[in-house]
């Protein structure tokens, strides 16, 4: 491998890497973001020769006009190509407005460069064309296609929240193609230095202070991960205290701090009421289903039973213009690092 440039682009992850653990320590997509286990398929699964047969679990309702959205599949890609990696999500309109948000104002940002797309959750591309008939790259997919293009600069900005599984995933394989270009470079994370943590802190308070009366629990559910990166939300929590947003609390999914934490948290103050808002780049199924659904065992559910009035805001990170405009920054800094 080119050693020049398999510098540029490891030089560039690392310093992703390394301002997050001096802010004290994924799996996203989404997600980054609307994440799914680890064990569902990799970035680099296969491509698929035909429509994949339907699964058992695919769900049988709307969730928007998939035609609306822009797979960024296009060929004709030019010399400069910015490739916005997520994890996905199979909600359309969601996934049109914030997946698809982010990529129109890297566009916007850097009319210069072909913004292509490529999700990291092939379950999740399979699903779309198995549905809808849209045909999603995965990373492998993506990249092959930027070499077939003849791309020469190639910069790569992800939408996970942090820097963990998912993140990694991306570069480890992106690695793998330093050679077939004459430079590359992968942008930093969502969540990465502490102005990131303070501007995101800024977003979600904005974003719901019309619900912060001191009677109202303001909840946000996050993902989480096994890896060390699962402490941005501990970070998170603590950013926004400090900050005197007291009434804020923050959870996840699939590890710590846990919906049972988050309730106890809540149960300690005098709230009458609860509004419950991913944490998450998208507002897909872990959103849809974990948090917002009618199960026994959902967040909006829990806290029902526990004698609390429940909104949920089904509203993803990516739609909100402060967000987007955080990874263009990260965008400009992984095309500053080409040189």
């Amino acid at each position: 491998m080119n050693k020049k440039k398999l510098l540029s682009l490891l030089i560039t992850a690392a310093l992703a890497a390394g301002l997050l653990a001096g802010c004290g320590g994924n799996r996203t997509s989404e997600p980054a973001q609307n994440p799914a286990p680890k064990e569902d398929v990799p970035a680099s699964a296969p491509a698929e020769t035909e429509t994949p047969e339907p699964a058992e679990d695919d769900e049988d309702y709307t969730t928007g006009d998939a035609s609306l959205d822009n797979p960024r599949n296009q060929d004709g890609i030019g010399e400069d190509e910015l490739l916005v990696i997520s994890f996905g999500t199979s909600f359309n309109d969601n996934r049109r407005l914030t997946v698809g948000a982010i990529e129109d104002a890297m566009e916007k940002a850097f009319p210069d460069w072909s913004v292509r797309r490529g999700f990291t959750a092939q379950i999740i591309i399979d699903h779309v064309q198995r549905r809808d008939g849209e045909i999603i790259d995965n990373v492998g997919q993506a990249l092959d296609r930027a070499v077939e293009n003849g791309v020469k600069r190639l910069v790569i900005q992800p939408t996970h929240l942090m820097d963990g599984l998912e993140y990694n995933d991306v570069v480890n394989e992106v690695a793998q193609y330093a050679d077939a270009f004459e430079s590359v470079s992968i942008g930093a994370p969502l969540l990465t230095s502490d102005e990131d943590f303070q501007i995101v802190a800024r977003v979600m308070a904005e974003a719901t202070a019309q619900y912060d009366d001191g009677k109202t629990a303001i909840c946000f559910m996050g993902h989480g991960t096994e890896a060390a990166s699962n402490a941005i939300y501990a970070k998170m929590q603590q950013v926004m205290t400090d900050a005197g947003y007291a009434n804020y609390f923050i959870g996840t999914v699939e590890a710590a701090p846990t919906l049972d934490d988050v309730l106890a948290m809540v149960q300690a103050g005098s709230y009458e009421r609860v509004v419950l808002q991913p944490m998450m780049i998208v507002s897909g199924d872990h959103a849809n289903n974990d948090m917002a659904g009618d199960d026994e065992d959902t967040w909006k559910t829990v806290f029902e039973n526990a004698g609390y009035q429940v909104e949920c805001v089904l509203k993803g990170f990516g739609e909100y213009a402060a967000i987007q405009d955080l990874l263009v920054a990260h965008a400009q800094a992984a095309i500053n690092q080409l040189g």
